[in-house]
């Protein structure tokens, strides 16, 4: 599979990522104020863990599970809430840490349902945007990479559950995948 991302390109995207958070956010956190990132399970896990090490403020995180997918990993356009988050995150700033921004769905049900917790702000971090796919109007504030409309997989995304742990971004052929 071809190598769309290595890993010494994606630790620099993140690590800048990392510089520009800690950047917006360093009048708004401290030891007692951290920010909270919350990542969307599964996917998102990996680039959320390397993320919060390169921001060098204060900074928790927490994690929801969504589902959008059928069995044959094309959206069904219905988001269900699988596990919520598990702290209040009133009054707090947060990001919302994605893998793929792709068709906005499922990210746009998660700020809808996080604003009404009251956060003091609400920003989105992705490491891969694909603008061409979106069906609803929502834009990430931090963006590692955008991406042509072409399945990828590693560096914690799959395919039907496998490949998550290889450290580069790939190119999964369409073939295979069904397209």
């Amino acid at each position: 599979m071809e190598v769309l991302f290595s890993q010494e390109a994606i630790a620099a995207r993140v690590k800048a990522l990392g510089d520009q958070i800690s950047a917006d956010y360093a009048a708004e956190s401290d030891s007692q104020h951290p920010i909270v990132l919350i990542g969307v399970l599964k996917g998102a896990a990996i680039f959320l863990a390397d993320l919060a090490r390169s921001i060098q403020i204060s900074n928790t995180f927490d994690f929801v599970a969504v589902s959008s997918y059928g069995r044959a990993r094309v959206s069904s356009g219905a988001v269900k809430l699988i596990k919520d988050i598990d702290n209040p995150i009133e009054g707090k700033h947060v990001i919302l840490v994605e893998d793929i921004l792709d068709t906005g769905l499922t990210l746009s049900y998660l700020r809808g349902l996080m604003l009404q917790h009251k956060p003091a702000s609400l920003k989105i971090a992705t490491c891969l945007d694909k603008p061409e796919r979106r069906l609803v109007p929502i834009e990430a504030d931090y963006v590692g990479f955008s991406i042509p409309n072409q399945f990828v997989i590693g560096y914690g995304m799959d395919y039907a559950e496998i490949y998550r742990n290889i450290p580069d971004i790939r190119l999964y052929p369409e073939e295979a995948v069904g397209h």
